[in-house]
């Protein structure tokens, strides 16, 4: 039975590619995780390096929380990984002035919950303190080592990304629409989502001015009307913009120029404007599709891409609550997600497996797989500058505000103040981590059941 034999090979065919999809997408996952435990790894050392230079005793140096898997203290620090792979952080001496010496020690502070939070902080800190005269700890450190210290971690995320958008537009590569021919349409179409295949052109559809005018694929478009042409994008703008005019065509073909006329035909298409409204323009078509090919950036074109995803990133940021609401809107109304919108390490993960199993070129999944991890980087520099313990940005806050004081001190003559007790923002500090645990959890639960898809 070859009818029969033949569905056989074809349903067997049809299981291996799902197999090898699924298979990808556990491949794009796991890079997805190794590519956030490096992130996380170098944040903490940007922490690390900058206070072992300036003395300052750390007892821990871990990636992950919950329990320790592995771990090996060198020169008096803890090194080592713990199960969950979802941050990490390092253990300084003295992150905070002594107790004061009035301060209860029966066990429960005056005050209630808050107040015996504050104590239980102190009394941690206490721990890691070699008595009153101990100059190996963070609290001593002048505030500009201590801002160093603060801001070495998100500034190590900075850089990698940096690296990493040098990889993807030095290395590789920018995809760019060129000035090469690929394809002719073969007739002008009624408007611009019409399609323009042999199979769809009705045989009283005109043919597309390119190919009637003797374009072929294959071609370099040099210049049009006088005007050189870079890219695709250019060219598309002269004809778009010149429909039923008579245009002087530029072509290189096999290393030699020649001039062609090609009068682009008038076709209709939507244009929808910044206040969202939609209207129906004449534009020029004459049926040619661009080649596709990774144009290698500048050097520094990495650098600024950093830059502005910073800017991009920060506007998310600025209103993540409400991002996050309607993230949450949309989890319970099965409403489409904003694709813009902000994601947990779920979605980052989901959206590296989507990358490494689509049917692309490989080259093509690993410049996603890059641009995903160089922009996780760049929302782990910005999130952290926010100036809230128990964030960076929050130590560097507090080092800042001490700064402040002593400077006030100094102007007007008085004696130093005593260093700034951020321990009395623990409850601050524990209403901020209640709110990212409630908004990290919402965008689990939206990444799982609600997910925002490449594809």
């Amino acid at each position: 039975m070859p009818g029969i034999h033949r569905h056989t090979q074809l349903k067997a065919r049809r299981g291996y590619r799902e197999r090898v999809e699924i298979l990808a997408f556990v491949i794009g996952v796991a890079l997805m995780v190794v590519g956030l435990a490096v992130s996380i790894a170098l944040h903490e050392l940007g922490h690390l390096w900058p206070a072992k230079k300036f003395g300052v005793r750390v007892g821990q140096y871990m990636i992950g929380f919950g329990p320790t898997l592995w771990s090996r203290r060198i020169r008096g620090t803890e090194y080592g990984f713990k199960a969950l792979p979802i941050g990490g952080y390092i253990s300084m001496a003295g992150m905070y002035p002594p107790s004061p010496q009035a301060t209860s020690r029966s066990g429960r502070a005056a005050g209630g919950f808050f107040a015996t939070m504050v104590q239980d902080a102190r009394d941690a800190n206490d721990e890691t303190l070699h008595g009153d005269d101990d100059t190996h700890v963070f609290y001593r450190l002048p505030v500009f080592k201590r801002v160093v210290v603060m801001l070495g971690g998100p500034v190590m995320n900075f850089l990698l990304a940096i690296v990493l958008f040098s990889i993807l537009l030095t290395g590789i590569g920018l995809q760019t629409a060129t000035a090469e021919v690929a394809r002719l349409s073969e007739c002008v179409p009624t408007s611009s989502t019409s399609s323009t295949t042999a199979a769809e052109c009705a045989d009283s559809a005109p043919a597309a001015p390119a190919e009637a005018a003797g374009i072929q694929p294959g071609d370099t478009i040099v210049s049009i009307d006088g005007q050189p042409v870079a890219d695709f994008a250019e060219a598309t703008d002269i004809i778009r913009s010149s429909p039923g005019e008579q245009l002087t065509f530029v072509i290189e073909r096999d290393g030699t120029e020649q001039t062609l006329q090609v009068t682009p035909a008038t076709i209709q298409t939507e244009v929808t404007d910044a206040d969202g409204t939609t209207t129906t323009q004449e534009v020029g078509f004459v049926g040619i599709g661009p080649t596709v090919e990774y144009v290698k950036q500048p050097i520094w074109s990495g650098a600024q891409m950093a830059v502005q995803n910073v800017g991009a990133v920060a506007g998310i940021i600025w209103q993540l609550p409400v991002k996050v609401w309607d993230t949450a809107v949309s989890l319970v109304t099965g409403q489409e997600r904003d694709p813009d919108g902000p994601l947990s390490i779920v979605g980052a993960g989901r959206l590296s497996g989507e990358v490494a199993a689509a049917d692309s070129p490989i080259l093509n999944r690993v410049a996603g797989y890059l641009s995903l991890l160089a922009s996780l980087n760049i929302a782990l520099f910005v999130f952290n500058l926010i100036p809230l313990l128990p964030l960076d940005g929050g130590h560097v806050a507090v080092a800042l505000w001490d700064g402040l004081k002593r400077a006030w001190a100094k102007l007007f003559h008085r004696p130093p103040p005593k260093p700034v007790d951020a321990t009395k923002l623990v409850p601050v500090t524990f209403v901020v981590v209640i709110a990212l645990i409630a908004m990290g959890a919402v965008l689990i639960l939206a990444d799982i059941f609600n997910p925002v898809s490449l594809f």
